[in-house]
């Protein structure tokens, strides 16, 4: 069995077992808007820690990192030109009045949600089992999860997101480090 078909079985079956029921929560979970709750605490949560002038730049590097893999799972799509799940009959899956873009190869709200909450992490200087740390990843799985339930991405999709939100979230937290010693830890 080839990895392709492996990673179709493992979305049929994961579709297959969501219902009508439980359909219209999962496309709240998918929709960025329903987590504005979670970014005004997580702004919060800065602002309290550093103080207004820091928390911007921190802000502005997560807006440059969420453009940057944006861009990159853009460019991704476009090169792959892997149709979404949902847009294949063939697979027979659930229909779910959700919109379904063309291309899925990779998921751009996995790695925007890991790549942003491992640099929260590191930035805030958390450890990985302290409840914001567990917050966070919970979100990720949700977030990431929905995109399998509702038939718009396959789960290796997520997987190649996931694994490039973590690599841009390193290279961002690296150049960040750089820049806000010189300007924020200089002694």
């Amino acid at each position: 069995m080839t990895l392709e078909e492996i990673d179709i079985q493992l979305l049929v079956y994961l579709n297959s077992l969501g219902s009508e029921f439980w359909d219209p929560l999962w496309i709240v979970l998918t929709n960025k808007l329903t987590y504005i709750p979670l970014f005004i605490f997580i702004v919060f949560k800065i602002y309290q820690r550093f103080g207004v002038k820091q928390m911007l730049f921190i802000l502005f590097f997560i807006a440059l990192l969420i453009l940057f893999t944006d861009q990159f799972t853009n460019f991704f799509k476009d090169s792959f030109q892997r149709l979404r799940p949902c847009r294949e009959e063939y697979l027979n899956l659930r229909q779910i009045d959700i919109y379904c873009g063309k291309y899925g190869f990779f998921s751009a709200h996995a790695s925007n949600s890991i790549a942003v909450s491992l640099f929260l992490i590191r930035v805030i200087k958390e450890r990985f089992n302290s409840l914001f740390s567990i917050i966070l990843f919970i979100w990720v799985f949700i977030f990431s999860y929905s995109r399998i339930y509702l038939g718009l991405h396959y789960p290796i999709d997520i997987l190649f997101g996931l694994l490039f939100g973590i690599f841009s979230s390193s290279i961002f937290y690296a150049i960040y480090s750089r820049i806000d010693n010189y300007f924020f830890n200089k002694i």
